[in-house]
């Protein structure tokens, strides 16, 4: 996401060590995700595909990274490149224009990045595009700042709790959702409005297109409230966190819906592979990757994962 994509969120914690966070079915039980497999039997668009977003679908620092300009974090390997590989669309019929920090207001104007400015990404779209793919809104609500002052503020709180063992506490949630006022879900709605006016500007530009909009995975675990070092949240703050993505995703599934598009749920496949999961199986890499990808961001499994559920979507 941000932001979710990707600049750096910085946050020097009270243990003395500078934390950086950039931003936002079941698996089988092999935890690597296949490639990506179409069913014959109905007609999938072969192009000219389109695919726009954010971090989540640029895939900063898997490699290799391509793409012009260099600041918005392409990866070769991002669920976009996956699923035009998987189509058989051919480079001249893909246009990858998704960027590392991107929200809704980037579709329809040019965004500055560290190196390079990106086009309006809708001005990729035309009345021959067949396919569009659409992933973003977490940048929009400040999922990434949210998740930078969650893991100063649970570190801190790690470290009271030895003393007064308290652990039922969610004191980021106190930030944002105290009392009747609820910061996240008001972001939310507006962030839904935008969604609704771009969707419609993607179908006045690209009439012709099928149009999925694509959910986030699971950034944080969804049967426990317990990270570890890897994400040194609160454990409430763990489940106020997720109960924030969810209503994220719900909204894109809404809006999607009510668009005339199809909504991609990731969440879903990625129960079991979340920042917090065992290093061989996660999809999201915690504030220390192991694997190359930005942190709490999907590594090439994550997008791996992402390109199967788009497939899959195809299909259906």
């Amino acid at each position: 996401m941000g932001p979710l994509a990707r600049t750096g969120m910085g946050v020097a914690l009270a243990c003395g060590v500078l934390v950086t966070a950039v931003s936002i079915g079941q698996n089988s039980d092999d935890d690597s995700p296949k490639a990506p497999t179409a069913a014959p039997s109905k007609e999938i668009p072969k192009g000219p595909y389109v695919a726009l977003g954010d971090s989540y679908t640029s895939g900063p620092k898997i490699p290799p990274q391509t793409g012009d300009p260099s600041g918005c974090d392409r990866s070769g390997l991002n669920y976009p490149a996956l699923v035009a590989k998987e189509l058989g669309i051919t480079a001249a019929d893909f246009r990858d224009v998704s960027c590392s920090g991107a929200t809704i207001t980037d579709l329809t104007r040019p965004q500055s990045t560290d190196h390079g400015t990106n086009p309006a990404q809708l001005s990729a779209l035309s009345a021959t595009t067949r396919l569009v793919t659409v992933g973003i809104g977490g940048n929009d609500i400040g999922f990434s700042s949210m998740i930078t002052k969650c893991v100063a503020t649970g570190t801190l709180f790690k470290l009271a709790d030895r003393l007064t063992d308290i652990t039922d506490k969610a004191p980021c949630e106190e930030k944002y959702a105290s009392g009747d006022v609820d910061q996240v879900a008001q972001k939310i709605r507006v962030t839904g409005d935008r969604l609704t006016q771009a969707l419609t500007e993607i179908k006045r530009r690209a009439p012709e297109a099928r149009v999925y909009v694509v959910g986030y995975p699971a950034i944080l675990p969804v049967k426990n409230t317990h990270c570890g070092r890897g994400l040194p949240l609160a454990p409430g703050d763990v489940t106020f966190l997720r109960q924030k993505q969810l209503e994220l995703n719900t909204m894109l599934g809404e809006r999607a819906r009510t668009a005339g598009a199809t909504y991609v749920d990731t969440f879903t496949p990625s129960k079991g592979h979340d920042a917090c999961s065992p290093a061989d199986t996660r999809w999201i890499e915690p504030l220390r990757p192991s694997s190359p990808a930005a942190v709490v961001h999907p590594n090439e499994r994550g997008e791996r994962g992402m390109a199967t559920a788009v497939v899959n979507a195809l299909k259906n």
